[in-house]
């Protein structure tokens, strides 16, 4: 099946999701629970389009003969520098049969088919950060763990679980501090301060601890400080504040105050290779896309998400190839145009 065929099917197995073709936050906007971005809709909406006002320069007098997208995941190669961000609520937030372990296998499964990692999801039930692990000694598919920000007592029963691991990384999602039914649980999540992340980091050391959220130079120098070895930029889809910047629209001035310090990644609205080739022309190391993946495992399981993959991998390299990139390392910002 092509990713074509693939969405069709995903439509009859989602009853909140309108599997559109163009994914954009439009047609679903301020629907929580399901798939659309908080209030309005607005910051969902904002990352897809900000996307469209960084142009691609093409550049097709250079030579190359192959362009090469793999990259680097903390000493771990890739086939290319995208990954499947953390999404649980099958049933809550897509309307359909997936258990949160039937997802996490199929996620797990099809990102590693097509040579890549996915990050695995967490929530008030404490199944929803402990099957992806139990999927992960299962099956031998390695991926990331990501941990919501947690007071103490939700923060020490998740990292229990992870004794003993050789984990890829940990990452925590402190964006997710603005979804309120969370913050009545318990335990119950909080906004965590830079303390936290450093106990964190020295809790799960030496694996490498990512701190997703980050939407200005300020969150990201305070995080590198207290111990992250990457972070996100992210606004958490759209979906914890209306009206936010949309992550491409910070992620340069980002990059730039960071200057190489830790690994950068983004979310938010990346749907194609080309905007793939964006966020790294901005100065991210690697993409996390989540939506589109869910559509895929829906539509056909882990092959679906192998499929949606290679699909993107392929418009990456046709961007590199006219842009002037023969590898990711080569891709920079003088490769893009950004409309203010």
């Amino acid at each position: 099946m092509n990713y074509e065929e693939i969405r069709q099917a995903a439509k009859g197995r989602t009853q909140k999701c309108r599997v559109c073709r163009i994914c954009d936050g439009k047609a679903c906007a301020g629907e929580i629970p399901g798939v659309g971005g908080k209030g309005t809709g607005s910051s969902f909406i904002r990352n897809a389009e900000a996307l469209k006002n960084v142009r691609l320069r093409m550049n097709a007098l250079t030579g190359i003969v192959k362009a090469d997208t793999s990259a680097d995941f903390f000493g771990h190669p890739v086939s290319l520098p995208v990954y499947a961000a953390p999404i649980t609520g099958m049933k809550p937030q897509y309307g359909c049969e997936f258990t949160e372990k039937v997802y996490a296998q199929v996620v797990l499964e099809g990102s590693r088919l097509a040579g890549t990692y996915a990050f695995t999801g967490d929530g008030k039930d404490l199944s929803f950060f402990k099957d992806p692990l139990d999927v992960m000694d299962e099956t031998g598919f390695e991926g990331i763990p990501t941990m919501k920000p947690w007071e103490k007592k939700g923060r020490d029963i998740r990292t229990d679980l992870l004794k003993g691991r050789n984990l890829l990384a940990l990452a925590t999602d402190i964006d997710a501090a603005g979804l309120l039914f969370l913050r009545d649980a318990d335990p119950k999540i909080t906004n965590l301060s830079p303390e936290d992340l450093t106990d964190l980091k020295k809790m799960i050391a030496p694996a490498p601890l990512i701190v997703k959220g980050i939407m200005t130079p300020e969150s990201a120098l305070a995080a590198i400080k207290a111990g992250a070895d990457a972070i996100v930029v992210s606004n958490h889809g759209g979906r914890v504040l209306d009206d936010a910047q949309g992550t491409v629209e910070v992620l340069k001035e980002i990059a730039d105050a960071i200057n190489g310090m830790c690994k950068i990644f983004v979310d938010g609205g990346f749907r194609t290779g080309a905007d793939v080739f964006k966020a790294l022309a901005l100065g991210a190391d690697g993409v996390l896309i989540g939506r589109p993946v869910v559509i895929a495992a829906l539509g056909n399981g882990a092959e679906g998400v192998k499929t949606y993959f290679e699909k993107i991998r392929t418009e990456l390299t046709e961007v590199m190839i006219m842009c002037g990139a023969s590898n990711i390392q080569e891709i920079n910002y003088s490769m893009i145009h950004e409309i203010k």
